[in-house]
């Protein structure tokens, strides 16, 4: 029994016009609820609208929910309610090379993340603003462990009172694998064209042809070092060490014209504050 070539064609239009509907129907934005009131708004915080023209999409859920797994969260410290000693955060040491790191991390951004951290795990962090010109003169004389010059920095003011240096150093910052894998149609679609013939064959060839998918993923290695040591001798309280993946990818995908792709991971800047959070989380368990 023959097939009747327009009726193959008229299926595969079909076909087509079934996709590029989904498609439509699929990239539209959706409108919110308004009826159901946000949690935050319900407890008084402030809460701030998504004007991007794709609010409610799928592409802008997908996205959304790629972004609330990257972003900040508040570590429930285990001795927070119990007052810590007086310490000062100075900026610590990035030993590894990797370009994208260093062009991107600098040591005040870790110290940064680390006053942060050990206000909120309740301890008494005396700012680096507010040191001014001492600040070098403190950082030059723990590094070099000179005792002497630590004290003579902590005879006046607020910093009677300090007990504790800390400092975070990044010992490793570098990518550790990569894989990837996809799929181009055109050789498939070639042969699909040649061997089935006519004009159904032509156009399930081409349409076999167009289908191209597209995934790659790549993981860091990053690791953080803490010291602590006293305010006044520069001897070494304690360290330690703590190392966490970040993931990076990206997929994409297209059909007969009709794509869809995704990007996303774990930031530097987010990856080196997880590592802060976790080290604070050791000290402030271990050493309060």
């Amino acid at each position: 029994m023959k097939t009747n070539p327009f009726v193959c064609m008229r299926v595969l239009l079909l076909a087509v016009l079934a996709l590029l509907l989904a498609a439509c129907m699929e990239t539209a934005p959706r409108a919110t609820s308004e009826s159901t009131p946000d949690k935050a708004a319900a407890s008084g915080a402030p809460t701030f609208g998504n004007p991007s023209p794709n609010a409610g999409s799928s592409t802008s859920e997908r996205a959304n929910a790629a972004a609330d797994a990257a972003a900040y969260k508040e570590v429930a410290y285990k001795n927070s309610k119990k007052k810590g000693p007086a310490l000062i955060v100075i900026p610590g040491e990035i030993k590894s090379n990797n370009a994208s790191f260093v062009q991107k991390i600098t040591p005040n951004n870790i110290a940064d993340f680390g006053e942060l951290e050990l206000s909120q795990a309740n301890f008494m962090v005396l700012e680096r603003a507010n040191l001014g010109h001492l600040l070098n003169e403190i950082t030059l004389a723990y590094n070099v462990g000179n005792a002497a010059a630590a004290r003579k920095s902590f005879q006046s003011g607020k910093l009677k009172t300090t007990k504790w240096i800390v400092k975070f150093d990044i010992l490793k910052a570098e990518p550790i694998a990569a894989n990837s894998k996809g799929f181009d149609g055109a050789a498939i679609g070639g042969l699909v064209s040649q061997f089935a013939g006519g004009v159904g064959g032509s156009a399930a060839g081409q349409v076999v042809g167009s289908v191209k998918t597209d995934e790659s993923t790549g993981v860091w290695l990053v690791g953080m070092r803490y010291k602590i040591m006293k305010a006044d001798t520069t001897e070494q309280v304690a360290q330690g060490y703590k190392e966490l993946k970040m993931e990076v990818g990206n997929t994409k995908t297209s059909v007969l014209g009709i794509s869809a792709g995704a990007k996303g991971g774990v930031g530097l800047d987010t990856m080196v504050q997880r590592l802060v959070q976790t080290a604070v989380w050791e000290i402030d368990a271990k050493y309060k």
